[in-house]
């Protein structure tokens, strides 16, 4: 009875094993990975004037394709909408989803997703018009306001007006491409969605200066790629990408050092991220490179960070709580030993 049993186990080990290698397996087989994205937000992810998808969720895409297929530019961008991008990863149509998704307890249990980590900390915002001279969410009682459907988003917003005791009109929408002119045609009073996608949307505006964004934070939105439940090693793999971005950042290693300090540093933990110690690769089913290459690709966290939506930028944020926890923030990555 106990050796049927341990061979039963044996088996059972082996079938898994074989499951979670397949998408692995299928992105080497196909050469490319398939990254859903936002269908546009500017600074997260957006084509620009020839095509090409650039922006800080565009990031994190390009570094994990850098590490698993030594090519940033193997990466099919799959644009995505609030009720679509869990149909296509759930598919397999996306190996991964980089598009402003909040974690919560439903879609990691319910919907059978995996979060591989928090690539950006926000909570839900209101945008109105300055001419309309309201100063807090408070005061938008009666008010039609621009929301998209499929996004905790809508659920948060009717849990803020229950709690206040005032009553709102949606005006349903599917994208922020279709948000943007309806509330500049005044079909909606407010636009309401993440504090982040409300910065980079103003910033589009041809007068940012006529919005403002009101004060109240009425949620938690923990923002991060996730993969498909049951495929535990391309989960690490797109984990542990993210990991080598925040972890860089950290440990001073930049786009500029990068490969000066790929050749040996002092520091343990660099040379282990970096491969000239250790076999962190190998334990990943990569190359010794794979980290290497995936901060290469824009930078650690802070120079993609800055890059693409940084104070400098017309997007215009602060790191906040996306610092690093020794400056104050939340960014955190797990040791790399």
């Amino acid at each position: 009875m106990k050796r049927s049993l341990v061979i039963g186990a044996t088996f059972v080990a082996g079938l898994s094993s074989a499951a979670a290698a397949a998408t692995i397996d299928d992105i080497k087989a196909r050469g490319k990975l398939n990254c859903g994205v936002t269908t546009g937000l500017v600074g997260f992810a957006a084509p620009d004037a020839n095509g090409e998808w650039d922006g800080f969720d565009v990031g994190v895409c390009r570094a994990v394709a850098a590490a698993v297929l030594g090519d940033e530019t193997a990466v099919e961008f799959v644009p995505t909408t609030g009720k679509t991008r869990f149909t296509s990863l759930a598919s397999g149509e996306i190996d991964m989803l980089a598009r402003n998704t909040t974690w919560t307890f439903s879609r990691d249990v319910d919907l059978k997703f995996e979060f591989v980590g928090i690539n950006y900390y926000d909570g839900q915002g209101f945008m109105v018009p300055k001419e309309l001279g309201v100063s807090s969410a408070k005061e938008l009682d009666g008010a039609t306001i621009c929301i998209q459907t499929g996004t905790t988003t809508e659920l948060n917003l009717a849990d803020f007006f229950r709690n206040n005791n005032i009553s709102y009109e949606p005006v349903p929408i599917e994208t922020n491409a279709e948000a943007q002119p309806l509330y500049l045609e005044g079909a909606c009073d407010v636009y309401t969605t993440d504090a982040s996608g409300l910065a980079a949307t103003r910033a589009a505006f041809e007068n940012p200066g006529d919005h403002v964004v009101l004060p109240e934070i009425i949620s938690k939105e923990p923002l991060g790629p996730l993969v498909r439940h049951g495929d535990n090693e391309w989960a690490d793999v797109v984990r542990w990408t993210l990991n080598a971005l925040i972890a860089a950042e950290e440990y001073g290693v930049t786009s500029a050092n990068i490969e000066e300090l790929s050749g040996g540093s002092d520091n343990p933990e660099i040379n282990r991220l970096l491969g000239s110690e250790g076999n962190l690769g190998e334990q990943l089913g990569l190359d010794a490179d794979w980290a290497k290459r995936a901060i290469m690709v824009g930078g650690n966290y802070g120079e993609l960070f800055e890059k693409n939506i940084g104070e400098n930028t017309p997007i215009g944020l602060s790191r906040g709580l996306n610092a690093q926890w020794t400056d104050g923030g939340l960014l955190y990555a797990p040791p790399f030993r």
